[in-house]
């Protein structure tokens, strides 16, 4: 598995890189950031798998997880797992990210040595670290039980402090640093991974446009063009000066001239491009699969949409996290889980199908929208064209989407999330119809959720840890409503627009003529 994660990433970035300004440390570090971005994704249904593979379908526990201490040993391996992925996340979205886009930022500059762009690289990573250090800090010392009274004296107060931090061996301050960047995460779910859920199936049901009506179109604006530039320089064949605002015309011109060329030798190549007439070949596949991705979407958003009512309407609100124990209302993402379950193993193929679904859309979220910062648009994400900064800021970003996806996927389907496939046996007397009087011990199976006895059903560690801090779960609810907003927005704005270009992403203003010598095969 690790090895078809790393393939994968290794062609992702490779076929978004630009070829001019490639450079071995930050494609290295991007690979090594999106891979564990993808395996991080895929512990979720792992952690599931194993709570879920305990026990039998008639709710009795196997006889290898009879024993609490080999259940409490294998759930302490799954947090373990987590914290450890998650340690990796920290270290990339607070030193080796940041020092490896600041060292690249450096080598702009001709006159500074490879010594000089090690330093200055450590002096803006070193904000990071101590925001790092901070949010260590806080976590560790967040009381998560009640503190002293009033009438306990200030070293009590500081004992009690110090015996939290010892108690927990620092876990809760790993774990309130990462609930701050999922914060981050939220926002990014919101901004991009919205937007992948309505774009990525609308622009597979659309398809590209043409391409030789594209060339065509194109062959058109430039003789249009040519005759506009041809009209401007007639004005000077008597040896007069152009004027300052004709001089200006005339250089956007040629500039538009320059791109419609280069635009040109693209639809050409694209024309004779195997994969341009295999994708033809594709079409009523990528409708399908557009209209799969589409329904999909749309049972997410439902899904999560029910889960948020219910939570509005039965949870104890903002103070407890708007935290809800199983299901009131009927949500259809769960109950499809839960119907799966008799089937092995379909229920654990759909919840790893949903994880991915995610990562796939937040990925062409960002391909289409690029990378933002508020208003101001800093990078585009283009195939062969894409600068190595913008590629570390896609990683981290995914890096902070997926830290997001455990509390999304919690959202859609919670008991299921909860519990996994998990049953207990509810044992109840009933009397004994014979000829003998007394009571017959009748045994019944049920799908666990929070009224089931703690002794029976094994929670999540992913559930455990997404609840640690309930102010950070208050954040998250309100955060599903914006999601639901932003997907909605999303879904109209995909619609109103029309095909994209076949060439799309491939050819800017800004471009050079030496960039498009990689096209060239």
């Amino acid at each position: 598995l690790q090895a078809v994660i790393l393939a994968f990433c290794w062609v992702y970035i490779r076929k978004f890189q630009s070829r001019q300004e490639s450079e071995v440390v930050s494609t290295i570090t991007a690979i090594c950031a999106l891979a564990i971005a993808l395996i991080t994704s895929a512990l979720l249904p792992v952690d599931i798998f194993l709570v879920s593979f305990m026990k039998y379908p008639n709710g009795t526990y196997k006889e290898w997880a009879a024993n609490n201490e080999t259940r409490g040993q294998i759930e302490d391996t799954v947090l373990y797992g987590y914290y450890t992925l998650y340690s990796f996340i920290l270290f990339c979205v607070f030193l080796w990210i940041p020092f490896v886009y600041f060292y690249y930022e450096e080598r702009d500059d001709d006159n500074v040595n490879k010594c000089s762009q090690v330093k200055n690289a450590l002096k803006y990573t070193i904000g990071f670290a101590i925001v790092c250090v901070v949010l260590l800090l806080i976590g560790a010392f967040v009381p998560l039980e009640a503190p002293p009274g009033q009438n306990s004296t200030q070293w009590e107060k500081v004992q009690y402090l110090f015996e939290e931090l010892g108690s927990s061996h620092g876990l809760p301050a790993l774990s309130f640093s990462i609930s701050s960047l999922t914060l981050i995460g939220m926002l990014a779910v919101i901004t991009y991974t919205a937007y992948g859920m309505s774009v990525l199936p609308l622009n597979l049901i659309k398809g590209t446009r043409s391409v030789v009506y594209e060339r065509l179109e194109n062959t058109e604006d430039i003789d249009d063009v040519e005759h506009q530039i041809e009209k401007l320089k007639s004005k000077c064949n008597d040896g007069r000066p152009l004027s300052s605002r004709d001089r200006h015309n005339l250089q956007e011109l040629e500039g538009k001239l320059q791109v419609l060329r280069r635009k040109g030798r693209h639809l050409e190549i694209a024309e004779r491009n195997c994969c341009t007439k295999v994708g033809s070949a594709l079409r009523p596949f990528k409708i399908l699969l557009g209209i799969f991705f589409i329904l999909v979407a749309l049972l997410f958003t439902v899904a999560l949409f029910i889960s948020n009512l219910d939570k509005a309407l039965h949870s104890a609100g903002i103070s407890s996290g708007f935290i809800i124990f199983g299901t009131n209302l009927t949500n259809p993402l769960n109950e499809l889980l839960l119907a799966l379950q008799p089937v092995f193993p379909l229920d654990y193929i759909l919840i790893t199908v949903i994880t991915m679904y995610f990562v796939v859309t937040s990925m062409a979220g960002i391909r289409n929208m690029g990378i933002w910062f508020f208003w101001i648009r800093l990078y585009k994400i283009r195939p062969k064209k894409t600068r190595p900064q913008a590629l570390l800021f896609l990683c981290m970003i995914l890096l902070l989407i997926v830290l997001h996806t455990s509390y999304m996927i919690y959202s859609l389907a919670p008991q299921y999330v909860m519990y996994g496939s998990q049953k207990y046996l509810v044992q109840s007397q009933m009397p004994s119809a014979g000829p003998t009087s007394g009571n017959a011990t009748l045994g019944t199976t049920r799908i666990c959720d929070a009224e089931a006895p703690e002794d029976q059903c094994t929670v999540t560690r992913s559930y455990l840890f997404l609840h640690k801090f309930w102010f950070f779960s208050t954040i998250y609810y309100f955060g599903n409503w914006a999601f639901i907003g932003a997907f909605l927005i999303g879904l109209v704005v995909s619609c109103c627009r029309g095909k994209k270009s076949v060439i799309e992403g491939e050819v800017e203003a800004d471009d050079s003529d030496l960039s498009d010598d990689e096209y060239v095969h």
